[in-house]
Order: structure tokens, then C-alpha cells, then sequence
């Protein structure tokens, strides 16, 4: 039988029938020796055995606890990081067989991390080249574009050409930066630097940077929280990612609108809410908008790439937190951002 390949089942086993076998015996020596006069003798007998039993089961219980507890902790050393943990597997039997199978899994799962990080570092690098070849170019490209307009104040036609050309332009950079800080980010080659950081600091920081926007579209922003909320957080990516729900709520508002940034700490996390009372989502893209590149048959935005909202869900998750979209056709759209954290990560200047 396969089951006795495992030396401490055999050895349990063989001990237990040697027990039996000695009890029979003992029994019957004793039967025949003292006749009617032997049930104390059967008796002490009995509990001499139960208790050899007993004793060698729990020896071999107790070894068997410390090598499962053994695994266990070596299985919990690889979940956090240590890829080089592995079972010890020497022994024979089933259970070293299940060992066996669970050190194949883990190496094999190294190998895939292995190639996917690999991968990943070949689209990092590629899109990074990519990117830094095409800002020769485009830089070149503004400069005469930038020249064409000068020369055209009196032609109209070329002058609203070369609007369109600057438009077309800046779209293509914002493209190539966006891929080139979302592959970083995917790839992992992005630290985040946090430090606590002041909310409503951030906030009116965005505020700056859309102001000239705001009064050239004539759309207003509003800003509304407690001033005294710190939020451990990588200041420049946390802006980065609320700065493209911003700009995604200007690009889907009409003149007259307004944008409402709001930011609040609850018991076991902090809050943000990028909301506008402009075009709305249909019901049928509310579920699609995170995808890369996803353009809505809705949509009366030709301007955006579809990178600005993925972009921001992906910086979101790296603070630990998640991001939802509420909204109604017609009436508006509320992005929230949640970040989850213990108190030290989210709270209040102290007075």
C-alpha cells in the first residue's frame, strides 16, 4: 500500500499492531495463569496499553503539527516577498508528495515573474525610446507652427490652419507623455516618494493650474474641504491623478458650469469628489470609461486619447485606494476617489 511509502506512518502503524500483539498475548498468558482471579491483571494490562497508544499517537501527531506548521510558514514567507522559500521534501509518502508539487508551483510562478517583469521592462524601454523620439520632432513642429502663425495675421484661412495644427499638436504630446507615465507606472519602475501632505494645499494647487482655463471657457471651479487634512500620499502623482478628473470634467462641461473638487476624512479613509454639472455618461459606457483608449459612440469629445481616466485609477490603486464614478445623462458626473488608510496615514494638523 502507497501509504505506508511515509516512514512515521509505517512506523505508527507497526507500533500500534506491536501494542495489540503484545496485549493479545499478555491477555492470554494471563487468562491461563490465573484463571477466574485476573481481572485487576486485565485491567492494568488494558490501561498500560491504551496508554502506550495514546502516547505514540501523540507523538506522531505532534511531529506531523511541527512539519505542517513548518510548510505553512515557509508558504507564508513566500507570500510576502521571500521567493526563495521552499518546502523541505526529502522524506517519501503523500504528503512530501503534495510538498513537492507545491515547490514546482512556486517555481514555475517565479519563472512567469520573472518573464512578465522582463516583459515589461522591454515595453517600458520601448515606449520610452519611442517617446523620447518623437519630442525632437514635435518640439520642432510648435516652433513652426509657431512661425506660421506670426506670418498669417492677415490670411485667415492659414491663420485657423495653424490653430488646428497647434490643437492637433498638443494632443500628440499629451498622448506620448500619458503612455509614457502609464507604462512607467505598469512596469513598476515608478517609487512613489510619499510624505504627509496637505490636502487643500493640492487641491489649490489644481486650482492654479486650471485658473486661465476656467476663465477662458467661462466655467467656474469650486473648491470645498477642511484645510487642516493631511494625507500621507506622492504629492506629485496624487495631483497628477485628480488634475485628469479635473480636466476630464472641463473637457465634458459647456461655458457657464462648474466643477466642484470636494475632499473629507471619515473614520477609515479619506475622500475626494471631482463632480460637474455638465453632459453626464450614457449608462452604457459608465462601466467602460477606466479602459485604455475607450472612446464612447456618445461622446461629442473628439479631443481626448482615453488615457486620462485609466491613468488616474491606476495612480489611485497604487495609494491603496479605489476609484467610482456616479453619474447621470444629461445632469452631470461625480468621480470619488476613496483612500483607504490607518489614522496615522490620513488625519488632522494637530492645533
Amino acid at each position: 500500500m502507497r501509504i505506508f511509502t511515509n516512514k512515521n506512518i509505517k512506523a505508527l502503524f507497526i507500533g500500534m499492531s506491536l501494542f495489540l500483539f503484545c496485549n493479545t498475548i499478555l491477555s492470554q498468558v494471563i487468562l491461563w495463569r490465573f484463571h477466574g482471579n485476573c481481572r485487576l491483571a486485565l485491567f492494568i494490562l488494558s490501561l498500560f496499553m491504551g496508554c502506550g497508544i495514546l502516547l505514540l499517537s501523540l507523538c506522531y501527531f505532534h511531529k506531523q503539527h511541527i512539519i505542517m506548521e513548518t510548510a505553512v510558514a515557509e508558504i507564508d514567507d513566500y507570500l510576502i516577498g521571500d521567493t526563495d522559500a521552499r518546502i523541505e521534501c526529502d522524506d517519501e509518502g503523500e504528503m512530501y508528495k503534495l510538498f513537492h508539487s507545491v515547490n514546482t508551483l512556486v517555481s514555475v510562478l517565479n519563472a512567469h515573474i520573472e518573464n512578465e517583469f522582463r516583459t515589461k521592462e522591454f515595453l517600458k524601454d520601448t515606449i520610452s525610446d519611442i517617446s523620447h523620439q518623437l519630442k525632437t520632432p514635435l518640439a520642432a513642429l510648435n516652433i513652426y507652427n509657431g512661425i506660421l502663425q506670426s506670418e498669417t495675421e492677415n490670411l485667415p484661412d492659414l491663420k485657423e490652419f495653424t490653430i488646428l495644427s497647434e490643437q492637433e499638436l498638443d494632443r500628440i504630446e499629451a498622448l506620448v507623455q500619458n503612455l509614457l507615465k502609464i507604462t512607467r507606472l505598469d512596469a513598476g519602475a515608478i517609487i512613489l516618494e510619499k510624505n504627509f501632505e496637505n490636502v487643500s494645499d493640492m487641491m489649490h494647487d489644481i486650482e492654479q493650474h486650471f485658473a486661465y482655463r476656467a476663465k477662458q471657457e467661462q466655467k467656474e471651479l469650486i473648491l470645498s474641504g477642511d484645510d487642516d487634512i493631511m494625507l500621507f500620499c506622492d504629492r506629485e502623482w496624487m495631483i497628477e491623478a485628480v488634475s485628469n478628473l479635473v480636466k476630464n470634467a472641463f473637457d465634458h462641461t459647456d461655458a457657464g458650469k462648474h466643477i466642484c473638487v470636494e475632499w473629507k476624512q471619515m473614520p477609515d479613509m479619506l475622500q475626494i469628489v471631482v463632480e460637474d454639472n455638465g453632459c453626464g455618461i450614457h449608462s452604457e459606457d459608465v462601466y467602460h470609461i477606466f479602459k485604455r483608449f475607450y472612446r464612447s459612440r456618445f461622446s461629442k469629445d473628439t479631443q481626448g486619447i482615453g488615457l486620462g481616466l485609466p491613468l488616474a485609477k491606476t495612480i489611485v490603486e497604487l495609494h491603496g485606494g479605489n476609484m467610482k464614478v456616479d453619474s447621470v445623462l444629461g445632469k452631470g458626473s461625480a468621480f470619488i476617489i476613496n483612500l483607504f488608510g490607518l489614522k496615522e496615514n490620513i488625519t488632522k494638523l494637530s492645533v
